[in-house]
């Protein structure tokens, strides 16, 4: 279980000091799906980057603890962090089309995050690459083309393919979705609960969008100005939310309009 504790970080910006996170906590149990939502610059990509410790030179976490495994991240040496990243912990990004290198095929790309994390002869490797394209629902064809031939879902699923070539057993997906239309984007989220239901990892899925951790996630945490302002599971934070932000944020869900007369 990943557990954060009255976690604090700050960014510096000439004589400025800017409070993104502010004394947040939270947990994500075994197995589980947490909902991390807000508006942008509310602070939730900054938590996510501070689990990996990549977060940007200009940053400083000024309190707290990041707990994994019954170790505190934010203390564990490079060669432990290396190990930690893509292998027990990965994460996936909203704009997989600039995450991905341009120059070189998916199959190098997702072959070279294999490289990383497997050891073993060549053909186990190669059996591996199949074996992630198979679990994201992408061909084999596609190992010989570049990003740019691809849709944005089936890049997407490439970069699922990647961050699970470790076997984590934590995926964080910031905002994974945002670039995609609506139907990709049901798609990809029915992809990763299958994944996770086979594979049985944790996820963080953060997303700006309440609607879309409604039947997805099992937990939610709100985030407003580097600050948790609510937590709960789904169907209290949907039926009985107490603060007026988390309120207004159901609100701006759009209703369907079936059955109405235009």
């Amino acid at each position: 279980m990943l557990e954060i504790k009255n976690l604090s970080i700050i960014y510096k910006k000439d004589d400025q000091v800017i409070q993104a996170v502010d004394d947040v906590s939270l947990k994500v149990p075994n197995g589980k799906t947490l909902g991390l939502v807000g508006e942008s610059g509310s602070g939730k990509s900054t938590v996510a980057l501070s689990i990996l410790r990549l977060l940007p030179a200009n940053s400083e976490i000024t309190s707290g603890e990041i707990i994994w495994d019954g170790l505190d991240i934010l203390r564990l040496g490079n060669g432990h962090l290396r190990n930690l990243r893509g292998g027990e912990i990965a994460m996936i990004f909203q704009d997989p089309f600039s995450s991905l290198n341009p120059v070189f095929t998916v199959g190098d790309q997702i072959s070279e995050a294999v490289k990383l994390h497997q050891r073993g002869t060549g053909s186990g490797k190669r059996e591996r690459v199949f074996e992630l394209l198979e679990l994201v629902h992408l061909k084999a064809e596609v190992i010989g083309k570049y990003p740019h031939e691809l849709s944005g879902g089936m890049r997407q699923r490439a970069m699922i393919a990647m961050a699970l070539a470790g076997g984590p057993k934590l995926l964080i997906a910031d905002e994974p979705t945002t670039s995609l239309d609506v139907t990709i984007q049901a798609e990809i989220l029915k992809l990763l609960k299958e994944i996770q239901s086979k594979l049985g990892m944790s996820i963080i899925f953060i997303t700006h969008n309440l609607a879309l951790v409604y039947g997805f996630c099992d937990s939610v945490s709100i985030m407003r100005q580097g600050r948790i302002v609510e937590e709960g599971n789904i169907e209290e934070i949907f039926k009985n939310s107490r603060t007026d932000y988390t309120k207004e944020l159901i609100a701006a869900i759009p209703k369907p309009k079936w059955g109405t007369n235009a």
